[in-house]
């Protein structure tokens, strides 16, 4: 069942990012399903903590960075914006180059709230983390 009330695109995707931290650490929209959004990030010195290993801030900003956009159209974005919430993120193994990839699906897309799981792989498709990201549904004021 296709989940985007906004129409939505990964040329959007990648233009909602510019001048963001998203642009800044190089995540890129890769994948967009019916009801799910993937993107990926270069584990290098944008993204690396000191002991060579991807840092686990990046890892949530990539999980909320994927959650929060997909959340986002999943709403009359003419009405409506998401913000997060509260975020959990469980680091599962390192990642220490390469490139990681998330993808966000939706647990719940209420009214005044959405819950996503996001799975973060490494490239050989072992598991790096996972992250429930909980975002409050807001009201545009006087649109």
């Amino acid at each position: 069942m296709k989940i985007w009330k906004t129409d939505v695109t990964l040329a959007k995707l990648t233009e909602r990012g510019r001048n963001t931290i998203v642009e800044h650490l190089g995540i890129e929209f890769t994948e967009l399903g019916d009801d799910y959004l993937q993107a990926r990030m270069p584990v290098d010195q944008r993204t690396k903590q000191p002991l060579g290993i991807m840092h686990g801030g990046a890892s949530c900003v990539l999980a909320e960075t994927i959650g929060s956009m997909a959340a986002n159209y999943c709403v009359n974005t003419e009405e409506h914006y998401c913000v997060g919430l509260d975020i959990n993120t469980n680091h599962i193994r390192p990642a220490r180059q390469g490139y990681v990839t998330g993808v966000a699906k939706p647990y719940h897309i209420g009214k005044s709230t959405q819950v996503w799981g996001i799975e973060i792989v490494d490239d050989a498709g072992k598991l790096v983390s996972i992250t429930r990201l909980t975002m409050a549904v807001l009201n545009h004021p006087h649109r």
